[in-house]
């Protein structure tokens, strides 16, 4: 690895050849402010608060974008840059409606952080502000423009992680402005509402459509039994809503502050993963045995279903049948749960604790005369709803989930949360039921590597099938282009919107993007927890879970059978995308 020779804040450092100033000096452990800046993209140096002195030039350049050449000599804080980035804050909150103490981003803006860090403590440049336009029309995104700095990182997280590009930047001066194409809502473009440009965005301008206070009116209706579910990927995330470290898993304490909320049942949606596995391996099983369409896409991702129904319809043969399961565990709770406790459905409230902005749209879709679900909270939103109740999450002492009726969850059902999860997780019980033997080893290593496209090759009973996990839309393009020309090799693929899955997802703690901290970085500290928490677990297979097998026996049957499909499965249709027409 060549290295070169540069003089720093007047101290002479070797660094790797070909970084840029800031990723030098971020590696020498100093700290350059950026607001416009993702390690993931390309850099543009739109914000110029980045901007460093490097002797001999006259101008002052931007370190996200400017290479470390032999022999430069770079000051990071000299007064002349420290001036800049003032002068730079000044200007962009001057055209920034400043509602801090009501904004949901309130003490964990970076644009709030950066302030205090430059000491901005007064408005310099005062004027009319930008004429903003707020959109809470789609189910689970809002935008709200007079919050917006023009830095672009949602654009960037759109277009260049996601590969749809939704956003785009419109008008000029001071009418420019971010959003979807002429200024749409996100209910009238192709959004898939996955919310990556909520986490990216370094303030307020990008938020989720609350529920929190739909929910406590639930709660404080006494004809109401009100129960909650919260999906794997959360126990990964919301300890970071109370300080705690990325990666802190935090199940029992959730559960604890949950019950202490208030709420009639605590349930971990693992148990309906369990029963998604077995719904979706009958599936599968059903197609290799009958010749049928192959390969079996899942559809536990509302995000790539949205994406599937506007833009890949003629897959949707494809894709499996079966609801996510968090629906699936909505619709037994109105049905089965209902009967055996003698609670009218309609008088049943549930709500999911998901790491998703795309779940809010998910439990619109009916099936039936009533909602599986009726409301969703994001991590983040849960995190405000347990502090609402002035609950010190970390303070909790550890509660198991509700057993009254669906037992224990297995280890299958928490890896669901991590890209890869949901096929390791189908994997382990296809494979048994085939070979009709015990697996030496549960895990898939090819799995469980941090990549946009997994691939692995499982030997069933002498045959090897080919099986793929892939994570963002911008990945999933090329599987589905295979399926398209009829040159895929996989007889079952995984496809999650998010990079690296739910643990990534929309929904999750945001953490500041201006730091060294990267995307992989998280999804390995997140999904640690979830492997660490199926190790812990003394039963790591679907279909052996107790509590499932009593569902069928009870209720269900078998997989697949006509009550299954009646509560358990969907159907997606094609969605019209966006069409324009210019004179």
């Amino acid at each position: 690895m060549k290295t070169i020779k540069l003089n720093i804040n007047k101290q002479e450092v070797h660094v790797q050849a070909g970084l840029t100033i800031l990723e030098a000096c971020r590696a020498q452990g100093i700290a350059i402010p950026t607001l416009c800046h993702l390690s993931e993209c390309k850099p543009k140096g739109a914000c110029r608060i980045c901007v460093v002195e490097e002797e001999g030039k006259q101008n002052l350049i931007p370190s996200c974008v400017s290479e470390v050449k032999e022999g430069m000599k770079i000051l990071t804080h000299s007064k002349r840059s420290l001036a800049s980035r003032r002068m730079s804050l000044e200007l962009i909150l001057s055209n920034h409606r400043k509602d801090c103490l009501s904004c949901t981003r309130n003490l964990n803006c970076e644009l709030q952080t950066l302030a205090q860090t430059l000491h901005v403590r007064e408005d310099r440049f005062l004027g009319e502000k930008t004429e903003g336009r707020y959109d809470d029309l789609a189910n689970g995104l809002v935008r709200d423009t007079s919050k917006c700095i023009l830095c672009g990182r949602c654009v960037d997280a759109c277009l260049n992680i996601q590969g749809l590009g939704v956003l785009t930047m419109m008008n000029r001066g001071f009418e420019t402005r971010l959003g979807p194409v002429l200024d749409l809502s996100f209910k009238d473009v192709n959004c898939i509402e996955c919310g990556q440009c909520v986490l990216h965005c370094p303030v307020g301008a990008l938020s989720e459509k609350e529920e929190i206070h739909a929910v406590i009116n639930a709660l404080e209706d006494p004809r109401k039994f009100v129960i909650v579910q919260t999906a794997p990927a959360v126990r990964a995330s919301l300890a970071e809503e109370f300080g705690a470290p990325m990666g802190t898993r935090i199940t029992g304490k959730m559960v604890s502050a949950l019950k202490q909320v208030g709420f009639d049942r605590v349930y971990d949606t693992n148990v309906a993963a369990d029963l998604t596995i077995l719904e979706e391996g009958h599936e599968l099983l059903h197609r290799l045995e009958n010749k049928g369409v192959l390969p079996l896409i899942t559809s536990c991702s509302p995000g790539w279903i949205n994406h599937l129904e506007k833009e890949y319809a003629s897959l949707i043969p494809h894709v499996s049948s079966c609801k996510s399961p968090h629906m699936m565990f909505g619709a037994i709770l109105k049905s089965h749960f209902a009967k055996v406790k003698g609670l009218d459905p309609k008088d049943i409230v549930v709500v999911s604790v998901m790491p998703c902005t795309a779940k809010k749209g998910e439990k619109e879709r009916m099936t039936s005369t009533h909602k599986d679900v009726d409301h969703v909270l994001t991590t983040r939103e849960c995190g405000r709803l347990i502090k609402l109740y002035g609950l010190d999450l970390m303070a909790m002492q550890d509660a198991s989930f509700d057993q009254d009726m669906f037992g224990t969850s297995s280890g299958a059902g928490v890896i669901f949360g991590v890209s890869g999860g949901v096929m390791e997780a189908a994997l382990r019980t296809v494979v048994e039921k085939l070979t009709n033997k015990p697996l030496d080893k549960l895990e898939f290593k090819e799995l469980r590597m941090i990549k946009d496209i997994k691939e692995a090759e499982i030997d069933v009973n002498g045959a090897m099938v080919k099986v793929a996990a892939v994570s963002t839309m911008k990945a999933a393009k090329v599987i589905l282009k295979q399926i398209q020309d009829g040159t895929s090799p996989y007889a079952f693929i995984e496809i999650m919107a998010c990079p690296g899955g739910c643990i990534n997802g929309g929904g999750q703690s945001i953490y500041p993007r201006n730091q060294d901290l990267k995307t992989e970085d998280v999804i390995r500290l997140r999904a640690k927890a979830l492997y660490d928490e199926d190790l812990d677990n003394s039963l790591r297979t679907s279909h052996t879970n107790p509590a499932i097998l009593n569902l069928y026996r009870d209720f269900l049957g078998e997989p697949g059978s006509k009550i299954a499909h009646q509560l358990l499965h969907t159907h997606y249709s094609a969605k019209a995308a966006l069409q324009l027409e210019f004179d």
